[in-house]
């Protein structure tokens, strides 16, 4: 792996269930995908080799939002990118807790 993202979105909704039937579009798109990545609590991390394919998803994944229905969203992004290849995996980083 060279690369990996953390994406939260926030979109903005009139409750909590229509922010979570919205975020749960964003996650099918993450899913749709094809590449590894895991749901958390508050955010979704997702890993691959192209760093440029994965800020594609995370735009893509702010218009998904908008175009279930969020008229305004915000996202906080984390990412990691390492040319030669050499980040920890999400099953490095976690496997002790599971």
């Amino acid at each position: 792996m060279s690369a990996s993202i953390a994406i939260q979105i926030l979109p903005k909704a009139e409750s909590d269930t229509e922010v979570c039937r919205i975020v749960d579009d964003v996650i099918a798109y993450i899913q749709s995908c094809g590449l590894t990545y895991q749901v958390g609590a508050f955010e979704t991390t997702i890993e691959g080799e192209d760093f440029d394919e994965l800020m594609d998803i995370a735009k893509e994944c702010l218009r998904i939002a908008v175009r279930s229905g969020s008229p305004k969203v915000s996202a906080y992004i984390k990412a990691v990118y390492c040319p030669d290849g050499k980040i920890l995996t999400i099953q490095q980083k976690t496997e002790k807790y599971r």
